[in-house]
């Protein structure tokens, strides 16, 4: 038996729904109803009544609903007392941060802010936004940090976790400039000699960002894909070799812009090739005995008194 068998069962009772516990879980729904019917075969009689609807659960499925929440807070709790023996009592914060945001927006938030809030002690987990999130769920951070854009949310439920805004990051096309200075790859391309392009790896969030933003453009945009990834630091530095163009972060160009070695590859006409995305930071509401560490507490507490503010 997996431990999150047990937590994916708890979000089956707490929410009614197969589809909507599966989004909370980061799953498809198919995985989703596999590890139900996992935990249905360790315990060895059915636990969901699934001719009702909303899905309610047997008797039996009540009885271990109850005694899930009492085992899982208790190994929540085992973890805490653990990690803080492996901190030696230090007070560190740990934030899971997607590899984009790790590269280019943390390092120089955390200067600013220590200057604000003063000196703390972080430990920097780089994952795929994917894998980010679950470490959030999971309880194995302390703070996450990602984009957010209102056409792709994170599916965090606002009853369990919250969230202060850092301020804004703008998403645009670049690429190399030719020796006059202008985009060596001009946007839109034409039907007939499409632009080398340069993409985010299928599943990745800025990719789903930047399609997004394609669809809603008014020009239709003629690109050939030659090349992808899941970071964006890969895409930049194809762009600066002057393999493609490729849609960046402003934080991720801002110094190669100064030196002139990307540039914009879109005309001002061309509308609707920039988009805004919030930089956000989550945590998980403090609840029973899993109260956050003491210096994660007050970081949090500065952040959103000076967002409020």
């Amino acid at each position: 038996m997996e431990t999150k068998w047990l937590e994916d069962f708890v979000s089956l009772a707490e929410t009614r729904s197969f589809s909507r516990s599966a989004q909370l879980r980061h799953v498809t729904q198919p995985a989703f109803s596999r590890r139900i019917q996992s935990l249905e075969a360790w315990a060895g009689t059915d636990l969901v009544d699934r001719s009702a609807y909303p899905t309610r659960l047997t008797p039996a499925g009540e009885t271990l609903y109850g005694q899930a929440l009492e085992l899982l807070e208790g190994l929540q709790h085992t973890r805490a007392m653990l990690r803080s023996h492996t901190a030696a009592g230090e007070d560190v914060i740990e934030f899971a941060v997607p590899h984009t945001l790790a590269f280019t927006f943390f390092p120089a938030w955390v200067s600013a802010l220590r200057e604000k809030f003063g000196p703390f002690k972080s430990r920097l987990i780089a994952l795929n936004v994917h894998d980010a999130v679950v470490r959030l769920t999971e309880g194995s951070c302390d703070l996450l940090l990602a984009y957010h854009h209102a056409a792709h949310p994170f599916p965090l439920d606002a009853e369990r976790y919250e969230m202060v805004s850092l301020g804004q990051e703008s998403i645009a096309p670049y690429c190399r400039p030719d020796a006059q200075g202008q985009p060596l790859f001009a946007l839109p391309g034409r039907p007939d000699q499409p632009l080398p392009y340069l993409g985010y790896a299928p599943g990745a969030y800025l990719g789903q960002v930047v399609d997004f933003m394609l669809k809603q453009a008014g020009t239709p945009m003629h690109l050939d894909r030659v090349y992808e990834t899941d970071m964006a630091e890969g895409l930049k530095a194809m762009a600066i070799e002057g393999h493609g163009l490729a849609f960046l972060p402003h934080s991720a160009v801002r110094q190669e812009l100064r030196a002139g070695r990307l540039v914009v590859a879109a005309p001002a006409s061309l509308a609707g090739l920039q988009i805004t995305m919030d930089m956000r930071l989550y945590r998980q509401k403090p609840q029973g005995r899993q109260q956050p560490k003491r210096t994660a507490q007050a970081l949090w507490s500065f952040l959103a008194g000076s967002a409020s503010g």
